[in-house]
């Protein structure tokens, strides 16, 4: 099987390779990542590589949801318009473990009645008994 590719720009990462264990916005060397998308409407695709992703105790969950908002800081007004949930206990039934590999999940930063927002990020929840955690890069590439 191939591994699909997206052309990588580095003003659209979202997230550099690094261990995440707890609950927290996404972060680009060491500081909280938030992109301008500008005024309109945009559609792409978030790419999700997982380089590892602890599920030893069975209850462990990460959900990494994109998050719109009008305000830069994210201090109010933010939605979550997205999201991919991986690990032991996730919504989507089944016997295997969503671990490691890549992900493309589809993106668009509009709520209802296409009213778009500015500015994104990506936040990852984290719940059940984590030791370790998931480590994961990502960035935002045309759809």
């Amino acid at each position: 099987m191939s591994k699909v590719t997206k052309t990588y720009d580095d003003n659209l990462e979202l997230k550099d390779a690094a261990l995440v264990s707890s609950s927290a916005a996404a972060q680009v060397a060491s500081v909280n990542k938030i992109i301008d998308l500008g005024a309109g409407v945009v559609h792409g695709d978030i790419v999700i590589d997982v380089s590892a992703c602890e599920v030893d105790s069975g209850n462990e969950m990460y959900t990494i949801g994109a998050q719109i908002s009008d305000s830069a800081t994210f201090s109010s007004g933010y939605y979550e318009v997205t999201c991919i949930k991986l690990g032991s206990s996730r919504c989507i039934t089944g016997d295997t473990d969503m671990g490691a590999g890549r992900y493309i999940l589809p993106f668009r930063n509009t709520i209802a009645n296409n009213v778009a927002k500015r500015y994104m990020r990506l936040y990852t929840t984290i719940s059940g008994s984590i030791s370790t955690g998931i480590n994961y890069s990502a960035y935002l590439a045309k759809k």
